[in-house]
């Protein structure tokens, strides 16, 4: 009976390795494939004649005397400065993760030590508001930028996507204070720290992980956000993920196809090394979300 048992273990471990490993093949296949195809001219990684050109480089060789170029890339960073796009969504997204966890950290701090009903009240219009597409918000803003000659500039995206994000922030930081116990504050006030030192010394490095898994995600809106920063943004003032899009948009142009690759490359490598130097703290901040304390 034990050799049975031990048997379809065995079977169930194998099952399970062969499936993720599958899995993780599948689901990774996209990035490399298109890595790789950022090294080729157009011609191979989209040739129409035969797939394999893309796996050789038949006509990367011809053009460039190498099996790989780079060219792709020195086209979008330095012939289409697609390095100003990766500034301004550097500027962009640290303005709105640095906004949006300053007042969520401070709000939700306070809605979630709170007594009085309207609490409840407050987080479900903000979730109302948050439940919206971003396009329909973002119309409203449009007249009043126009008008006051605002449109196309850094600061107004920032403020659109600072109160898209916000509502969202709100409730995550307040689910995780929620979860940290109110007598930590109590022993605080007793030891002499007063209510802003209790939360600044006591409750923030309690909660650190939860900070940073929200502002991982107001990160991840603003990075990838193209709606919002598409339609306020001019083209000098470029994101990356818009400016992305004007490649694909000028298919006609020799190059400008391989120019998106490499730029989708380029811009995708960030991501990875976020979520890979914070995956202890994502963690930790989601399971302390997920558990009442």
């Amino acid at each position: 009976m034990s050799v049975a048992i031990d048997r379809q273990s065995h079977l169930a471990k194998a099952f399970g390795i062969i499936f993720i490993s599958l899995w993780l093949i599948l689901a990774a296949f996209p990035f490399f494939w298109t890595l790789w195809g950022s090294l080729k001219v157009e011609g191979d990684f989209f040739s129409k004649a035969d797939w394999v050109n893309a796996l050789y480089g038949t006509f990367t060789q011809v053009e460039t005397g190498d099996a790989f170029t780079t060219d792709g890339y020195y086209g979008a960073w330095v012939q289409e400065e697609f390095w100003k796009a990766a500034l301004n969504t550097l500027i962009v997204v640290i303005s709105v993760v640095t906004i949006s966890l300053t007042f969520g950290t401070l709000g939700g701090y306070a809605l979630s030590r709170s007594t009085y009903r309207y609490t409840f009240w407050l987080l479900i219009i903000a979730l109302i508001f948050r439940a919206m597409p971003p396009i329909t918000l973002v119309s409203g803003y449009l007249l009043p930028f126009f008008e006051w000659n605002l449109w196309g500039h850094l600061p107004t995206t920032i403020i659109v996507l600072v109160a898209i994000n916000q509502p969202f922030t709100l409730w995550m930081l307040t689910s995780f204070f929620r979860n940290i116990p109110k007598d930590l504050d109590e022993s605080a006030q007793v030891d002499g720290c007063t209510s802003f030192q209790a939360f600044r010394h006591v409750i923030i490095p309690v909660m650190w992980p939860g900070v940073i898994t929200t502002g991982l995600f107001s990160f991840l809106l603003a990075y990838n956000d193209f709606a919002v920063t598409a339609m306020l943004l001019s083209k000098e003032n470029q994101t990356m993920i818009p400016k992305i899009a004007s490649f694909l948009g000028t298919t006609q142009t020799k190059g400008n196809v391989m120019f998106a690759v490499a730029a989708v490359v380029s811009a995708t490598v960030p991501l990875f090394l976020l979520i890979t130097f914070f995956q202890r703290q994502i963690v930790s901040g989601l399971t302390a979300g997920a558990v009442k304390g």
